[in-house]
């Protein structure tokens, strides 16, 4: 017996030493991305225009990067001081850990060399080399047209500097250890035409990143399967709000909704008539930024439109919101 014991104890030993060793490897060699590139990035009129439109309509990097106002709905930005950062993903609402928008104006990464900026958005590497959480959907950002890219890196150097110092993020065990895991190299690659309507639009539905809000996540790793069928939670001030099945699915998703149907489900929102609302205790409410995604050009959206038709449809249904 206390052979078997001694055996046991060895055995246990070997398996601490090897999970230690597993955990120093993790922490010390990863991420492995390699070095940010060198480049210089020619900030053109075309390119900050471009950028612009992205990085506001489609990528919405301004809704994350900029202050907004939960109390109305779908949360408009508030004032003009883009790119200040410090939007909370918390652990009250689901994540595993508190992470904060960094502040990407002038003053937030002036000191970035625009490959720093460019790793960082496609791999999930920071300037000093540590992992980023990927709320910022960086896998998705690696897959993009090199051209879009620098054209939202050209625009984010134009802004206006926010004075703002932004917390530190901080990842709760083991999710601190497993972020490591997390960046990836960056696998660009190219528009495609826009009269490929689908193909195209499968690029722009990446580039708007329907698909990490429109599914169920774990951890912050996707559910397989689920993939666009909505029911991710967000614990919003008033209540639970979950996005919608946007999979062609007729009786759980937008399988009934015609493409002129989904189109003015965006732009009624770019009305001059609309004015967000007020957002009253236990009144339903919603991360999605309506208000950005309303000046995404009408051929944008049908093409997103006509790419979520090829889909897997999910049988799904959500329940929008519950309030507190």
């Amino acid at each position: 017996m206390k052979k078997l014991l001694k055996i046991v104890g060895i055995l246990l030993a070997v398996l601490i030493v090897f999970a230690l060793a597993g955990i120093a490897y993790v922490k010390t060699a990863l991420p492995n991305v390699g070095e940010a590139p060198d480049i210089k990035i020619e900030k053109t009129p075309e390119r900050i225009e471009r950028g612009k439109y992205l990085a506001h309509n489609v990528t919405v990097c301004m809704d994350c990067h900029s202050k907004r106002d939960m109390n109305l709905y779908a949360g408009p930005l508030v004032g003009e001081e883009l790119g200040g950062g410090g939007e909370k993903f918390s652990k009250d609402a689901g994540f595993p850990g508190n992470f904060y928008a960094r502040n990407i104006s002038p003053y937030g990464i002036g000191e970035w060399t625009d490959g720093e900026v460019f790793r960082a958005v496609t791999t999930g590497v920071s300037r000093d080399g540590h992992a980023l959480f990927p709320v910022m959907p960086y896998h998705a950002y690696g897959q993009l047209d090199q051209e879009d890219l620098y054209s939202i890196i050209a625009y984010v150097r134009s802004l206006k500097p926010v004075q703002h110092d932004v917390e530190p993020s901080e990842a709760d065990f083991p999710v601190s250890v497993l972020l490591n895991t997390m960046p990836s190299k960056a696998n660009l690659g190219k528009k495609p035409a826009e009269s490929d309507t689908v193909a195209y639009g499968g690029y722009m539905t990446l580039a708007a990143g329907c698909v990490e809000c429109h599914s169920k996540f774990d951890k912050g790793a996707r559910v397989p399967g689920t993939e666009f069928g909505g029911g991710m939670e967000f614990k919003l001030p008033t209540g639970t709000a979950r996005s919608a099945n946007i999979t062609a699915d007729n009786k759980t998703g937008i399988g009934l909704w015609s493409r002129d149907q989904f189109v003015r489900r965006f732009k009624q929102y770019k009305d001059s008539t609309y004015v967000p609302h007020k957002v009253e205790a236990n009144g339903a409410n919603t991360p999605m930024p309506w208000m950005m995604y309303a000046g995404m050009k009408e051929t944008d959206l049908q093409a997103i439109y006509a790419y979520l038709r090829t889909v897997p449809v999910q049988n799904n249904e959500v329940v929008k919101f519950n309030p507190y």
